[in-house]
Order: C-alpha cells, then structure tokens, then sequence
C-alpha cells in the first residue's frame, strides 16, 4: 500500500510542475482590465487635463501630440522596445532577440498570464511617460521635433532604464524598490520635461498665461484618478492581495495630496483652486506610484500628505525662483515626485512602523539604511542618464530640424492653425 501512494505521487509531480506554467483566468482579466486602464490614462485623460491647460489655441496641439505619441510609442516598442527592456541581454541592455515580439504567441506566458498581455501592458506604460514631458515644452515647440525626440527617447532612454529596474538589470538585481514606475515613469519624464524646458526656452508670455478651460482639465484629472488603479494596481500582475492593497494606498495617496494642496494654497493664497486641487492629487498618485506594492494605508496617508508639500512648493520654486518654464508642470509634480515616493519607500516598506509599517524590505536587505542606499542610488542613476541623453537628444532633433520651437509670430499666431491648420473651437 506504501508502495502505491509512492508511486501515485510520482506521477501526479509533472502535473504539479505543468500546473505552474498554466494560464490564470482571474489574473490574466484583470491585466486585461488594467491595461484598458492604463491607456485611458493617456487616451482622453491626459489629453483632456493636459489640453485644458494650455491656451485655446494650442488645445489641439496637446490633444494631437498625445495620439501622435501613443501610435508611435506602441509601434517602437514592438519593433524594438520590448526586447531592450525585457530581452534577456545583460545588466544594462536587454538586447534584440525579442524584437518584433518575437517568440510571443498565443500560448508564451509571463508568469500565469499571456507573454501577449504584458507586453501590451507594458506598452500602456511607454505610451504614457513621452506623453507626460510634452508638458514640459507645451505650445512653443514644432510637432516634428515632438515626433523624433519622442521616437528617440523611447528607444535611448524609457526602454533601457525599464530593463534595470524591472527587466532583471543592475538596478533590479541590487534590490531597488520601484513598484510601478516611480523611476521608470516619472522620474525620467519629470527630467525629461526639465531638460526641454530649459532648453527650448520660455513661452512669450511667460508667467502671465492661463489655462483656457478648467473643465477639461479636472475632467482629465478624474480620468487620471481612475486609471491609476490599473497603473499601481495592475503592476501586481494577478488579481490578488498585493494588487488591493495597491489600488488602496494608491486612492488614499491620491486624496490626501490634494487635500494638502488644497489647503496648502488656501492658508497662503486666500482660496482654494480647483487647479490647485487636482494638481495635487496628480501629486499624490505620483508620489505613491514607486511605493504603492510595499507601504500599508499609513504609510500612504504620510506620502500624500509629504507630496503636497514638496510638489507645492517645488512647483512655485521652479517658475518663481529659476525662471524655468516647465509649462504644465512636468518636473515638480511628477519628477519631484517620483523621486520623494523612491526615496520614501525605504521607510514605509518597513515592517517595525506600527500602523505605519509596510510589507518589506528588498530580498537580502534588513534595514532602512540599507533599503534608502540602494534607492538613492536608483534615483541618481535614473535623474542623471535621463538628463544626459535628453539633452543629447534635442541637440540631435535641434540639428535636425533647424532648431526645435516654432517662431515668435508661430507661437502668437498658435500650433493648432500653425501645425495641423486646425481650430480647437469655431467662434
């Protein structure tokens, strides 16, 4: 009798081994629901908050870069994208045995759900970072040049530091903490956007432009809410307690910035702004996105609360005190931001915080010194290849083009008629 259960054991271990590999159907409809989500962020949602920003007639512009943007984003990342960023390669550089998506069919899987699906899901994520920097140089900068830098630093910058922090590459395996994207995402536009800012120049106008309609832009802002749960919730990649748990902290950051904008701006200018408000909720989401898969509901209610704060008044300190026409404000809220979140993982990741505490430090790592290293080390290494190959690139796309923004009489005269021979609205 021993003898058969012996064996009965043995046969049954291949079918274990096989269950391992096989296709989850919770997982796999709500990476599906994320990625849908994920889009919606960039497809109206920040076309909308973004558009409302700018000046009536630069509205179509902003609403054309982000489309422009999401087809050629999602055709390089098939082409070559991916496989940079997920390809085996070595520490730096994924290489190109996965371009095209090949070896990707109907049946490969990552982990439990479709190889398909998180290359699409992932493809979600590149479409939105170029599309985040256009903040940075909005309504003075020609399409064309958009267009390459764009194409550019996808394939020199986005998708390659993708590869260190979560395609096995030197930062991952140090044992950053970046859940998704506080690095990969918003760092890298938020210097991105500073980079162009600087060097494109100011607007016209320079400190005396106001956004033409606010309605669009908190209709935006609330897509932007919503589509975070599958941003944050979705890098979990199963529908399980980690992904809850993200979508938790994530809400909690979210509403806690722009509580702490709102009153922030309230006590020091007298009212609060539904600008304000929003921006600071942007702030939050931001803020949380590297931490949202290691910190508990605490810890989120003091990063919303830090994002506020530092984003606020990172804000007033770069248009103010620099004179730096970041015109949508790119770099402080998501560059600041996911700098502050990166950093501030190290702490709330820990589990000796009481009702502040987290899940966890990084595998091999026991303290909060240690953790703050290796993500301080993954901050500067993002912040400082990011801002070489940015200005590198628009030197390039400069040299190209015969420089990168429009002319003065252009500018006046707006992108919409000058770019697309278009008008937002018939008067």
């Amino acid at each position: 009798m021993k003898i058969f259960f012996i064996l009965a054991g043995l046969l049954l271990l291949p079918l274990t081994a096989q269950a391992e590999d096989t296709l989850n159907g919770a997982n796999t409809a709500w990476i599906l629901t994320s990625t849908a989500l994920v889009l919606f962020m960039t497809l109206p949602g920040l076309a909308l908050f973004y558009g409302g920003l700018v000046r009536s007639r630069n509205v179509l512009s902003i609403l054309m870069q982000c489309f422009a943007i999401a087809a050629i984003a999602s055709i390089l990342w098939l082409v070559v994208g991916y496989s940079i960023a997920f390809g085996e390669g070595n520490a730096f550089w994924g290489g190109l045995d996965k371009a095209m998506f090949n070896g990707i069919t109907k049946d490969s899987l990552v982990g439990d759900i479709p190889e398909a699906l998180f290359a699409l899901f992932q493809m979600t994520f590149v479409i939105i970072t170029p599309a985040l920097i256009i903040g940075g140089f909005a309504e003075r900068i020609k399409f064309s040049a958009v267009l390459l830098f764009s194409a550019f630093w996808i394939v020199l910058v986005y998708a390659p530091i993708t590869h260190w922090v979560w395609g096995g590459g030197w930062l991952q395996q140090m044992g950053l903490l970046d859940f998704a994207g506080g690095t990969v995402v918003h760092i890298t536009c938020g210097v991105g956007a500073l980079v162009a800012a600087i060097m494109v120049g100011p607007r016209r106008h320079f400190g005396r432009t106001v956004p033409h309609n606010l309605t669009m832009t908190v209709t935006g802002a609330g897509m932007l809410w919503v589509g975070w749960f599958g941003f944050n919730g979705g890098s979990a990649l199963a529908a399980n307690g980690d992904a809850a748990m993200a979508m938790l902290v994530t809400h909690i950051s979210a509403a806690t910035g722009a509580m702490t904008w709102m009153v922030y701006e309230w006590i020091k200018f007298g009212k609060p702004t539904a600008l304000g408000t929003v921006t600071g909720m942007v702030a939050g989401l931001g803020t949380i996105t590297p931490a949202s898969g290691f910190v508990g509901p605490g810890g989120a209610l003091v990063i919303g609360l830090l994002a506020g704060i530092v984003c606020f008044n990172m804000t007033i300190l770069i248009k103010q005190k620099f004179k730096i026409d970041d015109a949508l404000d790119v770099f402080p809220v998501h560059g600041v931001g996911g700098i502050l979140g990166t950093l501030l993982v190290s702490v709330f990741a820990s589990t000796q915080l009481g009702i502040f505490s987290g899940s966890g430090f990084a595998e091999g790592i026991s303290t909060i010194g240690q953790q703050f290293q290796v993500q301080l080390i993954g901050v500067a290494s993002t912040f400082a290849y990011t801002a070489v190959v940015s200005y590198l690139l628009f030197k390039l796309v400069g040299l190209m083009l015969g420089g990168l923004r429009v002319s003065a009489d252009e500018e006046a005269q707006g992108l919409d008629i000058i770019d697309h021979e278009e008008r937002g609205y018939v008067l």
